[in-house]
């Protein structure tokens, strides 16, 4: 019985020691980093009907695995206070105010359209140094998959107009996050890398 007991006890410690042996091996050798890219997105007009806040301080791009981003900062605004908005694809993009075409590059245009004025209320002094069909200052495009241009369109009435051209239309989202309203524009559809 003893024997059986030393036996059993001796395979019991191999098997284990076997068994772990290739567990050590599989835990050195790194995983192959995977990119989820979200789905889901479309290309419909998304809005928001809140009033006006307070002026454009800059616009910022950067390009993620799976899409490139727009960041506009307004300030004062957040998830509980979101900036008002207006983000949609277009044929052309067309300043308020004035009707003039404003040609944008890339095969679709997004206009974006943020509640908050491009200067101060208070003094009528820039807060965001954009000029009418010009790029976006400090905004550089190189080495992104699916922005291709920016143009600044006009600030009117208490409304801020940026011309956005990708590549083609695809799907984007649009979202708030405290003084920041964020564009993200996926690559592809299908969420592919």
């Amino acid at each position: 019985m003893r024997r059986w007991i030393t036996a059993f006890t001796v395979l019991a410690l191999g098997g284990t020691a076997t068994a772990a042996a290739p567990a050590l091996a599989v835990a050195a050798a790194p995983a192959a980093a995977v990119t989820q890219c979200p789905t889901g997105w479309g290309s419909l007009p998304e809005g928001n009907m809140a009033m006006g806040s307070q002026p454009l301080t800059d616009v910022r791009t950067g390009a993620h695995p799976c899409y490139d981003r727009m960041v506009l900062d307004v300030p004062g605004t957040s998830p509980a206070v979101p900036a008002g908005y207006q983000v949609r694809y277009v044929d052309t993009l067309v300043q308020d105010g004035s009707g003039k075409t404003v040609p944008v590059g890339g095969g679709a245009i997004i206009e974006v359209v943020v509640v908050a004025p491009s200067n101060s209320p208070e003094t009528g002094l820039p807060t965001y140094p954009g000029r009418a069909g010009q790029p976006l200052p400090g905004v550089n495009l190189a080495g992104y998959r699916a922005f291709v241009d920016t143009r600044f369109a006009s600030s009117f009435e208490g409304h801020t107009q940026i011309g956005l051209g990708v590549r083609a239309r695809l799907p984007f989202r649009v979202f708030q996050l405290d003084n920041r309203l964020v564009i993200d524009v996926a690559h592809t559809w299908t969420g592919a890398r």
